[in-house]
């Protein structure tokens, strides 16, 4: 079964700690194995989305690097297929089948950005991928690169050794412990 990784670039810490904790979010709940955070340090994000795991159950892990460079180059040398979420790549309809046909045999790094993407990302990656060629939130463009990816069954993902489980309501809420 081949993994999924989303690369977080740029990460700014008075900017983007709402933003990059909702790319981790959706990456986690979507599907994916891990985030990995770039550009600045910031402990209290890497905190609060293990905090999530911890509450809400995993697998998935929360990481930081300072060259993601290296990290692309090292996860490509692993046979990790690189796909950079861009405005100016392939739109999703016309990239899919590739992608899934990449995942019979590899895993997959998804980068998104936060601020302007350094021009090399656009070399490192294997494929430029766009939902709609249009300027958009990389959250919700993550969100629909995964449920494309996926085609849908991560919407019936089991999380393990979670400690809270959400029973689901026409009305109301139940959140049970478990």
């Amino acid at each position: 079964m081949f993994e999924i990784y989303v690369l977080r670039l740029g990460h700014r810490v008075l900017r983007d700690q709402r933003i990059s904790s909702h790319v981790a979010l959706v990456a986690r709940a979507h599907g994916a194995d891990g985030v990995i955070f770039s550009g600045q340090y910031d402990q209290r994000l890497l905190r609060s989305v293990r905090e999530v795991v911890a509450r809400w159950g995993g697998p998935f892990s929360v990481s930081y690097v300072a060259d993601w460079r290296r990290k692309i180059k090292e996860l490509k040398g692993q046979n990790f297929f690189v796909l950079v979420s861009t405005m100016y790549g392939i739109n999703l309809p016309d990239a899919i089948a590739e992608i899934r046909e990449v995942t019979e045999t590899r895993s997959l790094l998804i980068i998104v950005g936060s601020e302007k993407m350094p021009p090399d990302v656009y070399e490192l990656g294997d494929m430029n991928v766009a939902v709609t060629n249009q300027p958009s939130s990389e959250v919700a463009v993550l969100g629909i690169m995964l449920d494309w990816i996926f085609g849908g069954l991560e919407l019936s993902k089991e999380f393990k050794d979670a400690r809270l489980r959400i029973i689901p309501q026409r009305n109301g809420k139940n959140v049970i412990g478990l």
